[in-house]
Parts: structure tokens; sequence; C-alpha cells
């Protein structure tokens, strides 16, 4: 293993340099990939409907191509899982990364090629390491396994002449990983792909905790059930005592911020190191490439075109689209992306904010969905994450889950917003909590401290507390454990909010 240790990161170091090049010349980059992707694809059933092989340069392409989300893209995919091919993109598709998202029960059958599969997710996951072992020469993470929390696959049901499959994406990805990655990883394919989320996370349990764990990959929620999981299991008081080597958790989908401080009581360590990726469904996006921000690095040579919707643009029929060149720092904007798996100019959902164009750096904002602006506040996810970190550090307190939504106006009440917390340590006040959480929010966002001012469009905010357990259980009764799903943070809409209250009565 230490052999293979000083291979492998000999290797991935050699990637810096062509990542230096894109970030040197991310507009010649990004223009001779989207002249690529077109070229290759004007022959498809969807090239030639909207005619690729007239297509001269970018502005030709906004004019001729429309923005879709998922509903519009979908009879297309659909012909896809029926087994036809060369519809979105030349090469033969027959794996879907399935998303049921957060905001809609209907699941999503992302297509993935294999250049996609190749070219941007795995590239992404050696970028990742590349990254990390030119951040930290004296890393030893190959002298041990990695533990991934995936999803599952199964056999694509949607035609049963279909040879197709689909899966969470980090199933997809698992199942495809070449021999070499297999050897560095824990545990065994059929337990990491079982579709029986709790089985799982015991099975799991029980075989990595004789496993020499150096690193460890997902989603930070989940990741929390299977360490508290593994400390019972081993009557352990932090994870250390099991994985003496651990030294990194590379993850995504959910902002950890709000986890921080509970991860560093789980994994006790000065030199335990942390990183964070942008990996969705459609495609690997960004990686964080510095050791004292948690800015990413958005990934220009993935077979990914970006363009960038303006946040006051959302709910535009034809909203104004810019590209890298036209972006501004600290502006919030909604992603279009076009890509080698066939998405051609199309909205992934997610918002982020650009905290640097030379080169180009990103933070998650939110989804285009998941907001609070009942009142003209505008709160957006990451203002109220921001803002639930602080009162947790100042209280002394650490969570598990929360959400939030709006409490509309009534005969003689006022608006306001409506949380509920689970919390791993109480705050020591909660009042007090409340209070810094509201002067936080006012803080980051100057629409809500504009409604919030002498309380005339909205009061304090109302915190309820949730009994130990309730998230989970919510989930686990919506069939939403483990995988890609997500707890929703905020809604415009009281839908997740009077769902929990109501769980939460039945359960106290």
């Amino acid at each position: 293993m230490e052999l293979l240790n000083s291979i492998l990161s000999w290797v991935m170091k050699k990637r810096i340099h062509q990542i230096e090049l894109f970030m040197k010349y991310p507009h010649e980059v990004q223009n001779e990939l989207l002249e690529d992707l077109i070229k290759k694809s004007s022959k498809t059933e969807y090239g030639k409907e909207f005619g690729f092989s007239t297509i001269e340069n970018y502005e030709h392409f906004k004019s001729k191509v429309p923005i879709v989300n998922y509903e519009q893209l979908f009879p297309y995919i659909e012909r896809l899982m029926k087994g036809e091919q060369n519809v979105l993109w030349p090469s033969e598709i027959r794996w879907f990364a399935k998303s049921s998202g957060t905001t809609n029960a209907r699941s999503k059958f992302i297509p993935v090629s294999q250049e996609a599969l190749d070219d941007c997710h795995y590239k992404g996951g050696k970028d990742l390491l590349s990254i990390y072992f030119n951040n930290y020469p004296d890393a030893k993470m190959f002298s041990g396994k990695g533990l991934v929390i995936g999803g599952s696959h199964q056999i694509n049901q949607f035609d049963e002449n279909s040879n197709s499959y689909y899966g969470d994406v980090s199933a997809v990805l698992l199942k495809n990983l070449p021999w070499w990655a297999q050897m560095v990883r824990t545990p065994s394919l059929d337990i990491a792909l079982m579709d029986e989320w709790e089985e799982k996370i015991d099975k799991m349990v029980e075989i990595t905790s004789n496993e020499n764990v150096t690193n460890i990959s997902g989603v930070p929620t989940w990741m929390i059930v299977l360490i508290e999981k593994m400390l019972e299991r081993n009557n352990a008081s932090n994870i250390l005592e099991i994985w003496p080597n651990l030294e990194v958790f590379f993850h995504g989908a959910v902002s950890f911020t709000p986890y921080e401080d509970l991860f560093k009581k789980l994994i006790p360590s000065p030199k335990m190191r942390y990183m964070e990726t942008y990996n969705a469904s459609e495609g690997f996006f960004g990686i964080q490439d510095q050791t004292d921000s948690k800015d990413m690095l958005l990934m220009l040579d993935y077979g990914i075109f970006y363009e960038f919707v303006p946040f006051s643009e959302l709910d535009s029929d034809n909203p104004k689209t810019l590209t890298l060149d036209e972006v501004e720092v600290g502006k919030n904007y909604a992603i279009i992306i076009t890509t080698n798996a066939g998405l051609w100019r199309y909205r992934i959902g997610d918002t982020v904010t650009f905290t640097s164009v030379d080169p180009f750096r990103i933070k998650i904002s939110g989804r285009t969905k998941h907001f609070i602006n009942a009142f003209g506040e505008e709160l957006i996810i990451d203002n109220a994450e921001v803002a639930i970190a602080e009162a947790c550090k100042r209280t002394n307190a650490t969570i598990d889950n929360f959400t939030a939504g709006p409490m509309y106006l009534d005969e003689g009440k006022k608006g306001g917003h409506e949380w509920i917390i689970e919390f791993s340590n109480q705050p020591d006040d909660l009042e007090r909590f409340s209070k810094l959480l509201d002067e936080k929010l006012r803080e980051v966002n100057s629409d809500y401290d504009a409604k919030r001012y002498k309380d005339i469009a909205l009061q304090a905010p109302i915190i309820h507390v949730a009994p130990e357990g309730t998230f989970y259980n919510w989930m686990k009764a919506r069939g939403k454990l483990g995988g890609q799903h997500k707890v929703p943070r905020l809604a415009n809409n009281r839908e997740y909010l009077d769902q929990l209250i109501e769980y939460k009565s039945h359960s106290s």
C-alpha cells in the first residue's frame, strides 16, 4: 500500500499543470469546448431539430437552442430509456443518474454517457486527489482505504426490453469504477450498493470497523449517521479510536458550515482535513482548491459549457444568459449547462455566487426553488446557513438538521419566518440563539433587514426545537433516506414545515 500511495500520488500531481492552463485561459477553453459539443452532436435527433450544423458561434447557439428544464427534456430522455440512441448525444447511453430532488417527488433520470463518466465525473474524482496531494504532499490516504456512502442501483424497469440501468449518481460511479480504484475502497460493492438504507449502514459499520480507513466521502448529514452508528457499535468516544489514520473527508451536496463543529467533535484531530466538492447527477462542477478557503474552483475542461442567469431573471420566460466573461463577483446566478451527455442549455436548479473571476471560483448559494420570498426578503440558503452557524457558535450549540418557511400575514398578525431545528447540543439560551440568528440574517441580507425594520413587515423568527431523530424519521417516512437525498432547507411555502411540525408533535 505504501508503494501504491507513492505511485498514485505522483500520477495525480501531473494533472496540476493542465488545471493551471484552464485557469489561465478559461474563455478559450470554454469556447473550444462548446464548438466541439455542437459539432459532435450535429447529427443527433436534437441536433437536427435545432440546426446544430448551422451554428457558428455562441450568439447563434443562444438564439437557436432553447433553455430547458427536466420536464421539457424528458420526452427525449424517455426515448433513450426505451433503448433508442443518437437522440441527445451520439455515443451509446446505457446509464441514468436517478435524482428525486427535494421539491418534486417525481424521479429524474439524467443520462450519463461514457464521455461524462470518463471526462467529467471520474476526471473530477482524480482532480480532487491531484489537488489534495498538491496541497498536502505528506498525505498518506492511499496507505489505507476510502469509505464512500453511495446510493443504490438496479436494472431499469422503465422498459423490460431495455438494456439500461439507473441509480443514484454515486452508485453509477461506484459500479463503473476502474479496477485500481476498487482496490482502495471499502466496503464491497454488494454492500455499498444495497438499496435498503438502514441495513446498508449496519453492514458498513460491521465491515469497516476492522478496516484501515484513511479517507471518507459523502454527504455530511448521512456521514454523521454512519459515524454515530460506528461509535455506538464500538463503544468509542470518537472515530479516531476506530480509524486512527483517518486524514480527510471529501464532502458535498449540502453546506458543511452548519456541521463543522459537530465533525470536529466526532473527529478530534487538528490534522484532519476537509475538502468540498460540487458533484451532481448532471456533472462534476467544482473542487475546493485552497487550504484556507472553502470556495471551489470551477472546473472548465470536463465537457461542460457554462451559462449563468442573473437571479433577477429567474422567472423570465426568456431569461438573459451570461458567459464567464460577463459574470461579477458577489452576485447570485442560476446555472445553465450544456454537457457531453446531451444536456443542452439545461437548468440544473442550483444557484451560485462567484467569489473570484481570476480564476473562477464559486460557492453554492442555494436552489432556484429553495428560498423564502413571501414578503420580498429574498432569503437564500446561504444566508440561512451562515446565520445558523453564527448562532450555534455563540450559544455553544451544534445542529443535526433544520428547515424554515414563511408565516403568512393574517388578520391581526404580522408575517415572519418559522424554523424547526434539531440540535445535537442544545443552545445554552434558546432565546439568545433566536436573537443572534435574526441579527445575522439582517447583517447578511439587506432585503430581510429592511422588512424586519421595527417589525413593520416581518416579526422576529419563531423557532421550534425538534426531538432527536425527528428529521431522520421524517425522511424515512418519505422514502428519502441516504444516497443523494437532502433535507430541504428553505421553502417559499409551508409544505415541509407543516409536515415536520406535525411529525414533531406526534413524536413528542
